[in-house]
């Protein structure tokens, strides 16, 4: 499974449209409404690395009220329920954190 970030800048009285474009579009997992210089970040979860380009050019430029997008691929996947069982393997029930 690849994991991709898309973070979006929305023309200005678009965003909410964009945000709701953009969550309807096939690999994209989670849609956010963020501050700072972004305006929108999407979370892609696609099958193979092939099919990035597919959904990034064939389906996000044509969403209306993007102005400018850049793209991260993800290397590793960090979340709590995975370190917890990470650091739990070997430990009984009164041993945990």
């Amino acid at each position: 499974m690849v994991t991709a970030i898309v973070m979006v800048q929305a023309e200005r009285q678009r965003v909410q449209e964009t945000a709701e474009a953009l969550a309807g579009v096939p690999g994209v997992r989670e849609v956010y409404s963020v501050t700072g210089e972004w305006d929108i970040v999407a979370i892609l979860k696609i099958a193979r690395y092939e099919d990035l380009d597919d959904v990034v050019t064939g389906h996000l430029r044509k969403v209306e009220g993007i102005a400018r997008t850049q793209t991260m691929l993800a290397f590793r996947t960090y979340n709590e329920a995975l370190l917890d069982q990470g650091f739990g393997v070997g430990l009984d029930e009164s041993q945990e954190r």
